[in-house]
């Protein structure tokens, strides 16, 4: 039991951005305007002690959104901390070490390198992310928390906490106000040096979102051969795939909902054309299959209420290179789970 809950304590940064990512993509552009840059801006700080050449890179600023309690989206972002009744672990764990990420965490930048994603140097083996997080840590009850159930390991000068779970993680304080966690069973740091068009091409695409409070970049010029042949049979659609060489994402709290968006990058303006004709008609077609009640009767409530908002409410633009899809995400759109997290408020 305590190892649960101390696994969970220190992948909630993984997961938090992985519900960001999945629920809120990024910042609403103004669609009347040409397509700018989302939230144009440095990137932040923290994003700086990132290892280099991640495929995957997002954000999250937990304060920011953190004053939205009052707002059920608090809840779905899980912001409004752990019911006592439904999760007595983490409230065990919360008190063991003073840490309540929804309380204490402020900012968060993760580096994720997915094993389907080749490298430069062939491949990590296995899913790997690197986390950096600021906030609030009660340094030495984190450590005998983790010495309880885990042991600590130097690396070169640095100090690791190792967590057992699957897979393990592990985390060093960088100073009194941040630290840096990774998963898996090997502690060494990423070494995947981008080249400088790699490199200038995803500084590009932060550049793009950066601030907003929440958004996620992925590069997409070096999938698998095995991902282009699910589209094999449509000579035409893999092509258009093929074009997609970045995806940038980012999110806006409007209240009681969060304004979601996301960019795709394509190597020409005829590509992106192609793409945003074929999105809207994707969902146009999905608009008349969710009118026949043969269609409906196959869903949920709840997924057919969220596949109707997609079909009705997702705008689609093109500019240039850029495809960009927006839509207005409520605690509705999410049924139960966002109801009943707003009824918790």
């Amino acid at each position: 039991m305590p190892i649960a809950s101390t696994k969970r304590a220190w992948i909630v940064v993984a997961v938090m951005i992985g519900l960001a990512a999945a629920g809120a993509g990024v910042y609403l552009y103004r669609l009347h305007r040409p397509l700018p840059p989302a939230s144009a801006g440095a990137e932040p700080d923290i994003m700086s002690q990132l290892p280099p050449g991640a495929p995957v890179i997002a954000y999250i600023d937990v304060a920011a959104l953190r004053k939205l309690q009052a707002s059920p989206l608090a809840s779905m972002l899980g912001l409004a901390g752990a019911d006592p009744k439904e999760d007595r672990d983490y409230q065990n764990f919360v008190r063991d070490t003073g840490f309540d990420y929804a309380r204490d965490l402020d900012k968060v930048a993760i580096a994720i390198w997915p094993t389907t994603l080749p490298t430069p140097n062939g491949g990590l083996g296995e899913n790997q992310a690197v986390a950096v997080a600021d906030g609030r840590f009660d340094r030495d009850k984190i450590k005998a928390y983790a010495l309880r159930y885990g042991q600590a390991v130097t690396q070169g000068t640095q100090s690791f906490y190792v967590v057992p779970g699957d897979p393990p993680v592990a985390f060093a304080f960088l100073s009194a106000t941040r630290i840096v966690l990774r998963n898996g069973k090997n502690l060494s740091i990423p070494e995947q040096l981008p080249n400088a068009s790699e490199k200038n091409a995803m500084q590009g695409r932060i550049n793009r979102v950066a601030g907003a409070p929440i958004f996620a970049v992925a590069r997409t010029d070096a999938l698998p051969k095995s991902f282009y042949d699910n589209f094999k049979n449509s000579p035409q659609l893999q092509g258009l795939v093929r074009s997609v060489k970045g995806l940038t994402f980012a999110g806006q709290p409007q209240g009681d909902r969060i304004d979601v968006a996301l960019d795709a990058e394509c190597d020409s303006l005829a590509h992106a054309a192609e793409i945003a004709t074929l999105l809207d008609g994707f969902r146009m077609f999905g608009t008349i299959a969710l009118s026949d009640p043969k269609t409906r009767r196959q869903m949920t409530k709840e997924q057919a209420a969220l596949l109707t908002a997609l079909a009705s409410q997702a705008k689609v633009t093109h500019q240039d290179r850029w495809v960009r899809m927006t839509l207005g995400v409520t605690p509705e759109m999410l049924g139960p789970a966002g109801s009943n997290h707003a009824e918790l408020r």
